[in-house]
């Protein structure tokens, strides 16, 4: 599967919509962004990888989206599963490191990581009910 460029407008829907999404934000100016790109797309078309979406994002046409994804520094690569950020790195990986990111993902179990979400939330929502 190819990569998919990803926009302010197609971005939640995208990580949302699907089990697992790779998104790589990069600039055409950043050498690292360059020397990664061919990495990311080889990762993207690899068949042990089918139902990953490889997403990017170009910071310099999508500043607002990745001001709110607080980018820092490119390229920058996030991983999502279940509409969850599970992972968020910046600098260029090697192909193996990336194939490592890709598996430990695959292989994480969500209900733990939900259940504490649902509880922090529930937790927050006591507390600012506490302060009304």
């Amino acid at each position: 599967m190819a990569t998919t460029d990803l926009t302010a407008q197609s971005f939640e829907k995208t990580v949302l919509d699907n089990d697992i999404v790779l998104v790589d934000f990069w600039a055409s100016w950043c050498g690292p962004c360059r020397q990664f790109a061919p990495v990311y797309d080889a990762a993207s078309s690899k068949g042990e990888n089918d139902g990953i979406v490889f997403g990017k994002v170009d910071t310099e046409a999508e500043q607002a989206l990745a001001s709110a994804a607080n980018i820092t520094s490119i390229p920058t690569l996030m991983a999502f599963k279940e509409g969850v950020l599970v992972f968020a790195q910046p600098g260029a990986l090697p192909q193996s490191a990336l194939q490592d990111v890709i598996e430990q993902v695959k292989a994480l179990d969500m209900a733990p990581i939900k259940e504490q979400m649902a509880a922090e939330a529930a937790g927050a929502g006591s507390a600012s009910a506490e302060q009304a």
